[in-house]
């Protein structure tokens, strides 16, 4: 791949001929963040684009620029969603023949959107990294043109235009551009634009912490392929960051950001408040981290911009998102507590939670001397409600603990509280996650077969490419060198849950 200089790439935004398919998006003040910041906070807007997210941009600049031999053959890439409907609608329009390789997980409605756009699909895989092999397979033999999503100096000069865009309608220099970061093809192409211009301007890339390949690459100074991902922020989960995309990174990069799972679901809701439009995950990492630094280093009256990079979403996800977001934003606590089993303690407790909101309640009974409580109490607006309300519990005589910030407590354990196991021996409790698609749950279960008893089972479906299953299963000592065994083959990301205060307070 040829390198270039940020002259060179200068010359290619500005020459890249995006604007027959894509629009140019507003660059929006979001009034309700600003004021809580006191900031300046602009949000540009590329969930506005025909496919509602900036891939189109950077698709049509490459394709635009095939031969017409290599357009004679057609082009073929590999995504999950707004790399793929990028594709199709650029090929559409140049009336170049398109394949897209998606995997099996890949929600129906992104594939549905692909499938009007015109493009052929293909399903193959459960990641993208197996639909992408299967991709450059299919261009080998048959000659097709491979569109990569984010690691070529043409996708990159095509994502670059966005920055064009917010120079020309911020003219006032902004303090910050805060840019979300997969593969790197969208913060390469601002960085180029942007630092050939005004280098004064810092430009922050933001990843979810569970895919955070550009700030893992750039910490250690070289690429490197993590091992594990998350993906809830889907359209920017990415094991490895593109060469020329890292490179550029580590030249004009100011800095990198990783946000939590719950910070990202409260940018969502801030958007929508602000915006009444429903972001992405993905498309909310910018925001996050903003926020994130604006708490951290304690900027005040600075002109911000962070890129709303896309908004297709699936509605299923929306539930999901919003019972994290107050968790996101510290208006709300997650508290497990224990309280005397006897008449008054319930009434006692609730006193003890003061004028504060309740947002959730599960009470069980589990003795005659004891029960247990999961409440969600909504927080004051001061950054030391939740220890004064602990505190405040532990005074008045309850055992209660913290457990905002336990997966297993917010993806499962709230939907299930209904007692503990009765006495049950030889427990253990796994977190797995498995490709979301068609049967997969009945296949997972097949994989257990009937060598052990399965004590405790917690599935729910948040309309995300992964199902994640909570399950407590009955292992004899004499057992625990086939089930580690069962537990390699499985080929799927687990956690086994040893000591959890949720697992203890509610299930064990």
């Amino acid at each position: 791949m040829r390198m270039l200089d940020l002259d060179q790439y200068l010359k290619m935004i500005l020459r890249a001929p995006v604007y027959d398919v894509a629009r140019e998006t507003p660059l929006d003040l979001m009034p309700g963040v600003s004021r809580r910041l006191h900031n300046q906070v602009w949000m540009k807007r590329e969930d506005m684009q025909p496919v509602f997210s900036y891939k189109i941009r950077g698709a049509y600049n490459m394709i635009s620029a095939l031969t017409a031999e290599e357009r004679a053959r057609g082009v073929i890439t590999a995504s999950a969603g707004n790399h793929a409907q990028g594709v199709a609608l650029a090929a559409g329009r140049l009336g170049i023949a398109a394949r897209i390789v998606m995997p099996k997980t890949t929600p129906e409605i992104k594939i549905a959107a692909v499938r009007r756009l015109g493009a052929e699909i293909v399903l193959f895989g459960n990641t993208y990294d197996e639909a992408a092999e299967h991709a450059n397979e299919l261009a080998a033999s048959r000659g097709m043109t491979f569109v990569p999503p984010y690691d070529h100096p043409l996708i990159i000069a095509g994502q670059g235009t966005v920055a064009m865009e917010i120079l020309r309608q911020h003219p006032q220099p902004s303090h910050a551009i805060f840019v979300p970061v997969g593969g790197g093809g969208l913060i390469a192409g601002i960085a180029a634009y942007v630092k050939s211009l005004l280098p004064a301007v810092r430009i922050i890339g933001v990843e979810a912490d569970e895919a955070a390949c550009m700030t893992r690459a750039l910490e250690a100074g070289e690429r490197i392929k993590l091992d594990r991902i998350g993906i809830f922020a889907d359209g920017a989960a990415v094991r490895q960051a593109g060469v020329e995309n890292f490179r550029i990174a580590r030249e004009h990069v100011d800095e990198m950001l990783t946000v939590t799972i719950d910070e990202i679901c409260a940018a969502v809701k801030d958007i929508f408040e602000d915006t009444r439009s429903i972001a992405e995950p993905a498309g909310a990492l910018a925001l996050a981290g903003l926020k994130q630094y604006v708490a951290r280093e304690g900027v005040r009256g600075a002109e911000l911009v962070a890129i709303l990079s896309g908004a297709n979403v699936n509605f299923d996800r929306l539930r999901h998102i919003a019972e994290l977001a107050e968790l996101g934003e510290k208006r709300e606590v997650l508290i497990g507590a224990v309280i005397p089993e006897r008449p008054g303690s319930f009434r006692r407790f609730c006193h003890a939670l003061g004028p504060r909101s309740i947002t959730e309640f599960n009470y069980r009974y589990a003795d005659s001397e004891r029960a247990t409580v999961f409440a969600g109490v909504q927080l004051r607006p001061n950054d030391g409600d939740k220890s004064q309300l602990l505190a405040s519990l532990h005074e008045k005589g309850f055992d209660a603990v913290d457990i905002s910030e336990n997966d297993l407590a917010k993806l499962h354990v709230r939907y299930m509280v209904g007692g503990h196991g009765g006495g049950l021996g030889d427990e253990r409790l796994l977190r797995v996650e498995f490709p979301e698609r068609p049967g997969a749950l009945l296949h997972f279960l097949n994989q257990v077969g009937d060598r052990w008893n399965i004590s405790l089972f917690h599935y729910r479906n948040h309309g995300a490419a992964y199902g994640r299953v909570l399950m407590g299963i009955q292992v004899p000592e004499s057992q625990h060198l086939p089930f580690r065994q069962f537990l390699a083959d499985l080929h799927m990301d687990y956690v086994e849950e040893e000591r959890n205060a949720a697992y203890d307070l509610f299930l064990k």
